[in-house]
């Protein structure tokens, strides 16, 4: 599944530039997922929490419209530098990209109420919970939220694992689970991808 769809030259540039910087990107199978919800989505306005070295950023961009307008979120100006230049690399018009350095829970509750279709989250996995609340503000009817690393390298379905990051993935599962707002899914991609719809109002 992870092999079934090649990254090109600038995704394979700048997934090893993330794995120098620490910033680990999502998988080719889930950035795959995220470029597919783009495009079925018809996303014109999307949220990414983690710029990372611009690898979800590029398969987002990928499934989007031109029109589309990417925000990404992400404390580390290294990061957002590097994704800036794979961006570029990849032709990508500068008017396409809002990045905004800072706290992703300083800066989400700035956002537009119901002006998103698609949010994605892979920031500080112990916020995971509270960027749920936001990102569902943030949602149009039919838009999606997504979370990277929900299975969390196997720690998540092991009891005797209380870490704060697996405590969190735990959280954010069974919130979206229990949320009559949500329609989700976990795809079996990577180390887990949490899909869900915001439900018409």
């Amino acid at each position: 599944m992870e092999q079934y769809l090649p990254e090109d030259d600038v995704q394979q540039a700048a997934r090893a530039r993330g794995l120098e910087l620490g910033c680990i990107p999502i998988g080719t199978g889930g950035g795959a997922a995220l470029r597919f919800l783009a495009a079925a989505l018809q996303a014109k306005a999307v949220v990414e929490v983690g710029t990372g070295a611009g690898v979800s950023g590029l398969y987002l961009l990928g499934g989007m419209p031109q029109s589309g307008v990417l925000t990404s979120i992400d404390v580390e100006p290294e990061h957002q530098r590097v994704a800036r230049d794979m961006f570029a690399r990849a032709k990508i018009a500068p008017s396409r990209t809002r990045l905004i350095m800072g706290s992703a829970l300083d800066v989400l509750p700035r956002l537009t109420d119901g002006g998103y279709d698609l949010v994605f989250v892979d920031g500080h996995k112990p916020e995971y919970p509270q960027y749920l609340e936001h990102g569902v503000r943030m949602l149009r009817p039919g838009g999606v939220i997504a979370f990277d690393n929900v299975l969390w390298h196997g720690r998540v379905v092991d009891s005797t694992q209380r870490d704060e990051s697996t405590t969190a993935m735990r959280d954010i599962a069974r919130s979206v689970r229990e949320d009559d707002r949500l329609v989700p899914v976990i795809l079996p991609l990577g180390d887990g991808l949490l899909v869900a719809a915001r439900r018409p109002t």
